[in-house]
């Protein structure tokens, strides 16, 4: 049974309004590996998926076009569905049969891609991007080739090489310029060639979207008419334009998203453009072999590619933490990463790096016809402002802008910084006067759906707390909180607070604490936090590290709570979330 005929979008379709349609969803989830409850080390959580999408609660999000996504969940097989599926086939025969020289061998992977093919048509739920995907798995596990692709790619970016080197790519970006308009000052004039430069490099940078091995060449740029294209500019980007502002006004954190070798180094131009006017740029690649993307690794095989990333920063940690990140952002103008996955745009299996880049930068400028599929097709909302640039089959350069919702906040690290720094300055202020400063690690939202309750837990205690010490400066993070912040916002606020060097006694919660909370209020303690202290929070585990570090340049920080020990056996706290994370079974 497919998705009942009262759905004909997908922003209707949600979790939790009938039993009937939360199996075919996590039908549809399962079949396509995404489901996080059944690979939380694959997928993503809920909480990272909202670092890249404005998901509502209860709102069902499929990685690809909205067409497919109805398509996918309904009965049958249409036209259009069945091509995309044999385009996936006709891809994973020619790979096999390019660069796989034993027949038998050759014959051993087609026939058990087949048999995945048959059972797609028979029963179409899996995207055919992830089908995609384990066709590639199919043919590198069994073929042993790691990357087939490797040697073509190598010799598309030395052709490119060779373009952006030549006199005609420097005569293409920039001859030409136009003349001053009467009365434009100087800085009107500059804003107006800065932003030629821009337009001329992406109209560029989008030649080798449909490009094949034999016609890439200096010769077919040449003659391909783009000189006379890029020489005058347009309003088409207008939208991105607004947003950049001028005269390095506003500084924008950008995440790059290129899509073909060869047009990669076309890319890297775009990027110092954009860097010479203030801004920074974080550039992700593939983890491993999709094709012609250009992947992390490309650059130590191939030495055109090393040397146009020349003064990159390349960061190979997938699990960045928000503090981590934002201080790499700050020292490098330009950071290189991985999106984690070995396919298409998919946030499900982007790394934890990946989504944090996503959630600090400004901007998104995704380069490709497949991205418009993803980022523009797609009616779900995202939480940055989106520009889609590519060239279609026809040769015609397109743009496409999608600005995030308004009811999307998002804090600056500025905001969060100035919110730490007020903090601190009312701390160097209390024990300027003699006062104890005090800071009090509590369980906030580590019991799912009690983060309101947990504020009312800690804040009673807190006040119970100032009524008996005398002199006492107590800071108590219930009282920070803001709507919209998540776990990352606020361990990085809290990290700044906390390592200031200013705080006399650092007091932990304990089961104790949380039962006179209750009994001040009136109440009994409730099931759900019977037995609860800081060591159940991930977060507060997190804290306990710092205050022992702290306390080695500090040591006349008095640490007061639970035993270091007893916060240990947990594991890091969840990427985004609040909600803690299993006790690591092994110890």
């Amino acid at each position: 049974m497919g998705l009942p005929k009262k759905y004909t979008s997908v922003q209707d379709i949600r979790y939790g309004e009938d039993g009937g349609l939360d199996a075919l969803l996590l039908h549809f989830m399962t079949e396509n590996n995404l489901e996080y409850a059944m690979d939380p080390l694959k997928n993503a959580s809920g909480e990272q998926m909202r670092f890249m999408l404005a998901l509502e609660d209860g709102e069902f999000y499929a990685p690809c076009s909205d067409w497919m996504t109805l398509m996918l969940l309904d009965d049958g097989l249409p036209e259009r569905l069945f091509e995309k599926y044999l385009e996936q086939w006709k891809r994973l025969f020619h790979l096999t049969r390019d660069f796989c020289s034993d027949r038998q061998l050759a014959r051993r992977i087609i026939r058990l891609a087949k048999y995945k093919f048959r059972m797609s048509l028979a029963s179409p739920i899996v995207m055919p991007s992830r089908l995609m995907k384990r066709f590639i798995t199919i043919f590198m596990t069994q073929s042993g080739i790691d990357d087939p692709y490797l040697h073509i790619r190598r010799g598309l970016n030395r052709r490119a090489a060779e373009m952006v080197d030549s006199d005609f790519f420097d005569e293409m970006v920039h001859a030409g310029q136009p003349q001053p308009l009467p009365g434009e000052r100087t800085d009107e004039l500059r804003f107006r060639l800065d932003r030629l430069e821009i337009e001329r490099l992406m109209r560029i940078a989008t030649y080798s979207d449909h490009w094949n091995p034999e016609t890439f060449s200096m010769d077919a740029m040449m003659s391909s008419g783009l000189a006379e294209e890029v020489r005058e500019g347009t309003d088409m980007l207008d939208p991105m334009f607004d947003r950049l502002g001028r005269d390095g006004e506003t500084r924008l954190r950008i995440l790059y998203l290129p899509n073909r070798a060869g047009g990669i180094l076309f890319d890297l131009k775009v990027v110092k453009a954009l860097r010479r006017l203030g801004h920074r740029v974080v550039l992700a690649l593939k983890e491993g072999f999709f094709f012609e993307h250009p992947t992390f690794w490309d650059r130590d095989t191939d030495i055109e590619l090393a040397r146009a990333f020349n003064g990159a920063h390349f960061v190979s940690e997938d699990k960045l933490s928000k503090n981590q990140l934002l201080a790499l952002m700050n020292q490098h103008p330009f950071l290189v990463i991985s999106d984690g996955t070995r396919e298409k745009f998919n946030p499900y299996r982007c790394s934890v790096t990946f989504a944090r880049a996503w959630k600090e930068c400004d901007m998104i400028l995704a380069k490709g016809e497949e991205m418009h599929d993803r980022l523009i097709e797609n009616g779900h909302e995202f939480t940055r402002d989106i520009v889609n640039f590519f060239r279609d089959r026809k040769g015609r350069f397109q743009v496409h802008f999608r600005a995030k919702p308004d009811r999307i906040r998002s804090f600056s690290e500025q905001y969060i910084t100035s919110k730490a720094e007020e903090i601190i300055r009312e701390m160097r202020v209390a024990r300027a006067q003699g006062r104890t400063v005090m800071f009090y690690s509590g369980i906030i939202g580590s019991v799912p759906g009690q983060t309101k309750a947990a504020i009312e837990v800690i804040t009673t205690y807190v006040t119970h707390l100032r009524n008996q010490l005398d002199e006492a400066y107590i800071i108590n993070p219930g009282e920070h909180f803001e709507e919209g912040m998540d776990a990352d916002d606020l361990m990085f606020m809290w990290e700044k607070v906390q390592r200031s060097g200013y705080i006399n006694v650092w007091r932990f919660q304990t089961y104790f604490d949380i039962e006179k909370s209750f009994e001040l209020m009136g109440r009994k303690v409730p099931p759900v936090w019977t037995g609860k202290d800081a060591t159940y929070s991930t977060g507060c585990t997190k804290e306990m590290h710092i205050a022992l570090d702290v306390q080695k340049a500090h040591p006349e920080l008095q640490i007061i709570g639970p035993s270091p020990e007893k916060f240990f056996r947990r594991r890091e706290y969840g990427v985004g979330k609040f909600c803690d994370v299993a006790i690591d079974s092994c110890g």
